[in-house]
């Protein structure tokens, strides 16, 4: 395993910059012991609940970081993203906060919650496909069109940088953790935890879990490069991207120790448990990291472990059905 800043990854640098960006903007989310889940497990298990972050998940970390260092003749005609929806309400409030225009293109079916969020900060919703692949196209289209500027997703190393804060943020607060999760949808929140953890805590291991239906990073691994899924069918729909990032795909060859899937039973079980039990509002994509734990994907057993609950934006429509 190497991570040299020479070899094109984010170096702890760039996040301690990110850092010192976001001071103001975004929320040092607490790391709270589980009872429920480490009575489950047979291990120390704390949240890092990124649930309770401005705009309900971990995305202004990396949207505001990228989208501060953009000059204002870069910015000019307005920012654009393509985002499931968690990002979508991330770019918004960061054009809110530069003051300019924001335009986000969504699946047709991204949660209600998360359409009436980004709307709810000023931003224009675009709606195209379900696939990633779909909505990037045509936020690229409107870029072109409108001269806006692009706010990727995840590939960016300053999406990277920013997202890597809560790897920060954990490695300064539990030195001793021996273990930390993170869920993986395109790879930004889990490349910047590694990024963090290791160069702070090398001894630490790193595991990125999906959703066995949306598996793109597994598949990347395992191709040696990232590699198009076929379809993709998960309840976790902010892990849902059919194919992984090029800078991340580097980033979890490089430093992750594992990338571990879990079927939907186990998050739809997680996100009760951590709903009923621990009173969390969490989405199923938030709860990926707490059902690797609970199906046996990950074995703590004795140790120490963190895990990234990296959303709340949950339909409240489904509560009744936890």
């Amino acid at each position: 395993m190497s991570w040299i800043e020479g070899e094109g990854l984010v170096g702890l640098p760039e996040i301690e910059a990110a850092a010192r960006r976001l001071a103001g903007v975004a929320v040092r989310t607490p790391l709270l012991p589980s009872d429920a889940v480490s009575e489950r497990v047979d291990a120390e298990v704390r949240l890092k609940c990124e649930n309770v972050q401005r705009t309900g998940s971990f995305k202004i970390r990396g949207a505001f970081n990228y989208v501060s260092q953009l000059s204002d003749d870069q910015v000019r005609g307005g920012i654009i993203t393509y985002s499931s929806g968690n990002h979508a309400q991330a770019v918004a409030l960061a054009g809110k906060l530069r003051n300019i225009r924001s335009v986000v293109v969504m699946p047709t079916d991204a949660p209600r919650v998360k359409r009436a969020g980004a709307e709810a900060l000023g931003a224009e919703i675009h709606f195209a496909g379900t696939t990633s692949v779909e909505r990037k196209a045509r936020a690229e289209e409107l870029a072109e069109a409108e001269g806006l500027a692009m706010v990727p997703p995840f590939d960016h190393r300053h999406i990277i940088a920013g997202q890597g804060t809560v790897g920060l943020e954990i490695a300064r607060e539990w030195s001793d953790v021996d273990l930390v999760l993170a869920p993986i949808g395109g790879g930004g929140l889990s490349s910047g935890v590694a990024a963090a953890i290791k160069r702070i805590l090398p001894s630490a291991r790193v595991v990125g879990v999906e959703p066995e239906g949306a598996a793109s990073m597994r598949a990347a691994l395992d191709a040696g490069g990232p590699t198009m899924l076929e379809s993709v069918n998960t309840i976790a729909d902010g892990l849902k991207p059919v194919i992984a990032g090029e800078l991340t795909f580097r980033h979890a060859d490089a430093l992750f120790d594992d990338v571990v899937t879990v079927d939907d039973r186990w998050i739809r079980e997680a996100t009760s448990l951590l709903v009923g039990h621990q009173k969390l509002v969490v989405e199923f994509s938030g709860a990926a990291t707490t059902a690797a734990l609970l199906s046996g994907a990950v074995s703590p057993v004795g140790g120490r472990v963190a895990a990234v609950v990296s959303g709340g934006n949950l339909d409240p429509a489904l509560l009744a059905t936890l």
